[in-house]
């Protein structure tokens, strides 16, 4: 968390400092060298903030169907719940609900900062942790959960002692706090001069870690209970969790609240991946607001389509957020931290 923090003050510092996103601020940056190539450098987390919106948004869909699935009840009659997923996942399985999710966020996008971003996330992040919250003490009342919580909190020292296993740590943090040298850049470029970063970015870190932490106490220890595995991966949501509501007692009503808790998670997260090629097109290509969100949710469209099937969104993810995201993430510490310097970022 102390790494991501550093991170988030950098990147909502190199956004305040230059009132927009890293296609800008990356040109400023080398300006100061004088160089001229910092705008194309700067396409390079804007293309990755992109290519995860584009993986990212089938997921949605995925959470949507499954959503409207539990509200009907129609994944809680289900029995069999991998076909059920199977179908979903399949080539051009989930286009209706793939482009709904697009559509949902294109509408809350085009309302901008304050009327769309802003209200969304009022309305969304608190309702996520009230939800989870409900669900955590239902959870607690599940019998045979001591496995599951000895899960989380005893220490594997063998896998704490694998080098990859931080690595791997490192990446969740910072995919999960979007740094990236997009998002945050470009959400800091809307901060006001009075907002302390610092103490943003601090809040940012810890409610980001409880949220994460409340996914995991919730759905680590009600798997243990049912005796399934907890190392499913992606299945492990949409496959595993709902044979538990199934099993528990008033299930479809926790199912109804589990899926609305994770879709307002997702939409919350995919409206942070748009708004940086959003505020490119609309910067670089003066692009009215309308017409940059819109264009941004055609292209999600006219890529995503096509990478519906399980096996080519996850390879899209991977190439995406193992050489593009963090390539992005560094040039931006890059910027920051080398090209402005210390003395520069200390006046902001």
């Amino acid at each position: 968390m102390a790494l991501g923090v550093v991170g988030l003050i950098g990147e909502f510092t190199l956004g305040r400092m230059n009132k927009t996103g890293p296609i800008g601020s990356f040109e400023n940056a080398l300006k100061t060298k004088n160089k001229n190539f910092g705008g194309i450098i700067g396409v390079i987390p804007m293309l990755g903030s992109l290519g995860i919106a584009i993986g990212y948004s089938v997921v949605v869909g995925w959470i949507l169907k499954y959503t409207v699935g539990s509200i009907d009840g129609s994944l809680f009659r289900e029995t069999n719940i991998a076909a059920y997923f199977g179908e979903l996942v399949g080539d051009f399985g989930s286009v209706p609900w793939h482009i709904m999710g697009i559509v949902i966020c294109v509408l809350i996008l085009i309302g901008g900062v304050s009327k769309g971003i802003e209200l969304a996330n009022m309305v969304l992040i608190p309702l996520f942790y009230i939800l989870f919250m409900i669900l955590l003490v239902r959870v607690l009342t599940l019998p045979n959960i001591k496995d599951g919580i000895d899960y989380l909190l005893v220490p594997d020292w063998e896998v704490l002692s694998d080098p990859k296993a931080w690595a791997m740590a490192l990446g969740q943090a910072l995919f999960s706090l979007s740094l990236a040298g997009s998002g945050m850049v470009v959400y800091g470029s809307y901060l006001k001069d009075d907002i302390n970063i610092p103490k943003a970015a601090i809040q940012t870190a810890i409610f980001s870690s409880l949220g994460a932490l409340l996914c995991a106490f919730v759905v680590i220890p009600a798997v243990f209970a049912f005796g399934i595995s907890a190392k499913a991966g992606p299945p492990l949501v949409f496959i595993s969790i709902p044979l538990v509501f199934q099993k528990m007692p008033f299930g479809y009503f926790f199912s109804i609240l589990f899926n609305i808790s994770i879709l307002f998670a997702a939409v919350s997260s995919l409206i942070n991946l748009m708004e940086c090629p959003i505020e490119a097109l609309e910067n670089r290509l003066k692009l009215s607001r309308k017409a940059a969100v819109i264009s941004i949710g055609i292209i999600m469209i006219a890529v995503g389509i096509f990478i519906e099937k399980a096996e080519k969104v996850g390879s899209w993810m991977d190439f995406v957020s193992v050489y593009i995201v963090p390539t992005g993430a560094m040039l931006s510490g890059i910027m920051t931290f080398w090209i402005f310097g210390m003395k520069t970022l200390e006046k902001m």
